[in-house]
């Protein structure tokens, strides 16, 4: 006869369930407020059911373009992640190899993940106002027209804003790969150096499908993290605002269930991210177990 299960078990259970009832009630409240008939508010109970709020959402808000934010987040997100992807694998390479000041170097990649995200946001807008002031001084000192004529900043999404959410997605990155490359078995490799493999055909052929389910995991990362920042894309984004700070200036003015539409959205692309990048790690794992390479599987 099975013995009953200890008054702890149910305990720790009763508390494990309030934990995710608070980590995803206000999600599913949002999502569930975001179907409100036309006649609806911003609480419960709910007055009809109908998607009235997304259509009006696409509609516009007000004098902020929502769909041009959405793309803008898009794009940026979809840079983000490839940049992020590429840049660690290649740190996580170089760092296989000792080199002079490589712990310094180390320690100043990842130390933004302990830096207040606002300190970072206002010190790249500060080093970006520098830059142009010495354009503007440059354009008048040599009387250049389009300068003194034309031009504004040299802040903008893909500049100031990029590098803004690189050093937020950046060290997540490098941790993953570091993590990775310092278990990777070095014997795939030389085996395909012996069979007279270039450094490249390597790499390629033998490191890149042993990683790739790790490679996958730093691009969500990369995505995830610059699709929901605010706090380091604040001050140094420029005049075009991403999707979230948008959001974030409409919480303030908008008192319909429109802006949980809106929370519905940004939460469902992040999710098909999600489910995106897991779905191509579990296609690289079944893929390297069927090329016989499976001995790598406990580096991901």
């Amino acid at each position: 006869m099975r013995e009953g299960r200890p008054l702890s078990f149910y305990v720790l259970a009763a508390v494990f369930a309030l934990f995710v009832l608070f980590l995803y009630g206000p999600t599913l409240t949002i999502f569930v407020l975001s179907f409100q008939g036309p006649q609806g508010g911003l609480t419960f109970p709910m007055n009809g059911v109908s998607t009235f709020w997304f259509e009006k959402l696409w509609a516009g808000v007000g004098v902020v373009d929502i769909g041009a934010a959405f793309w803008r987040s898009l794009k940026l997100g979809l840079v983000v992640m490839v940049l992020t992807m590429a840049f660690s694998v290649m740190a996580g390479l170089a760092f296989r190899r000792r080199f002079p000041g490589q712990s310094a170097l180390f320690y100043t990649a990842i130390a933004s993940l302990i830096m207040p995200s606002i300190v970072v946001s206002l010190g790249i807008a500060l080093e970006f106002r520098l830059l142009d002031e010495a354009i503007k001084s440059l354009g008048e000192s040599w009387d250049i027209a389009w300068i003194n004529d034309e031009f504004t900043t040299t802040m903008g999404l893909f500049r100031s804003g990029l590098g803004a959410h690189l050093t937020w997605t950046m060290p997540f990155g490098l941790l993953i790969m570091f993590a990775v490359f310092n278990r990777f078995d070095r014997r795939y490799e030389e085996a395909a150096r012996d069979l007279g493999a270039s450094s490249w055909q390597s790499f390629r052929h033998v490191v890149l499908p042993i990683i790739g389910a790790s490679v996958v995991g730093v691009g969500l990362f990369g995505f995830t993290l610059s699709w929901d920042e605010i706090a380091r894309s604040s001050q140094a984004i420029g005049e075009q605002n991403t999707l979230p700070l948008e959001l974030q200036g409409l919480t303030t003015t908008v008192t319909t269930p429109e802006i949980y539409a809106l929370g519905t959205v940004t939460t469902a692309v992040s999710l098909a991210v999600v489910l995106t990048a897991l779905g191509l790690m579990a296609l690289l794992r079944r893929r390297r177990t069927r090329h016989g390479t499976d001995a790598g599987k406990g580096l991901v």
